[in-house]
Parts: C-alpha cells; structure tokens; sequence
C-alpha cells in the first residue's frame, strides 16, 4: 500500500496537476458600484471533445476518516473539474500526473485550508471526494456532453493528514 503524508496547500506545489482557487494573491477589481470585489479569473476550465459544455453543480459529501484509505484514483480526460467549498470545509487531494498509467513515486497529498479550492486539469488523476470533519457542500464546475469522461485506475493509498500550519 502506497502510504501518503498530505502536505498544506500550496498554488506551486499543485501547479503540475491544476490551479488552486484561492483569492489571495489574485486579479481583483472593483464591480457592482464598488460594493464588489471580483477575484478574477482563478482557474482554466477545460471542456474538451464533442458536445462539450460546462456543467455547475453542488456536492454534498460525507466525512472521511484517517487515515484516509483508497483503492482507486480516477480523471476526466475530456475536463477539467473544480471543487470549491461552500463553508469552509477541509479537504484530502490526492492527485497524480497525467498519463495511461500512475507511478506510485508521483502521487502526491494535500490536505486545504477551508478557503481553498481546487481546479483539477483535465486528464489528471485524482481521488474522489474527501471532506474532513464535517459534511461538505461543495460548488463543482466540470465537464458534460457525449463520451467517457470518467476512467479508475486501481491504487491501494493511506493517506494521514497533520494539522496545518
């Protein structure tokens, strides 16, 4: 079993797998006579093949327990998938390159903030949904439209995930 020790959040460190939604540091403007900040353009949505379209939807996912244990990551080939949390729940990433296979040396851990969320790049390998503590809702942009957009690759993973800094 590949054993995992989920590090804090960070844009740099998930560069390689997608785009971490976060104000700080962003584009921002004023909008809505100035009673609106708008944080701008935070994340590539991808909507790749036929029919294609964006979908919003909402997640509500259940609790996990840690160590978290895995036995699959699965990706999106034709979309990118975002996942922002509503109430500021924390979360588990797990992630893996693209590629028609995973090399277990490349998976790597994450666990959010609560303010953060995450823009998965389409084809990246990825583990489903994992909030801590608490139910989780969650605002999710993907991909819809004709084609298989959802592959599993089996992967026995446990996952620990320290406080974070």
């Amino acid at each position: 079993m590949l054993e995992l020790q989920a590090q804090p959040l960070s844009a740099e460190a998930f560069a390689d797998f997608g785009d971490v939604i976060e104000r700080n540091d962003s584009k921002s403007f004023p909008i809505n006579s100035g009673r609106t900040q708008r944080h701008h353009d935070l994340a590539t949505v991808e909507a790749l093949g036929e029919e294609a379209r964006v979908l919003v939807s909402m997640f509500v996912s259940q609790p996990v327990t840690l160590p978290l244990e895995l036995t699959f990551l699965e990706r999106h080939p034709q979309g990118s998938q975002a996942f922002m949390p509503l109430h500021e729940e924390r979360f588990v990433i797990v992630v893996a390159p693209r590629g028609e296979t995973i090399n277990p040396g490349d998976v790597r851990a994450f666990v959010t903030n609560g303010l953060q969320g995450v823009n998965y790049k389409a084809g990246t390998w990825h583990a489903i949904q994992s909030v801590l503590n608490v139910e989780g809702e969650f605002l999710v942009v993907d991909r819809g439209g004709a084609g298989n957009n959802c592959e599993e690759y089996a992967l026995d993973i446990c996952v620990n995930c320290g406080e974070p800094e």
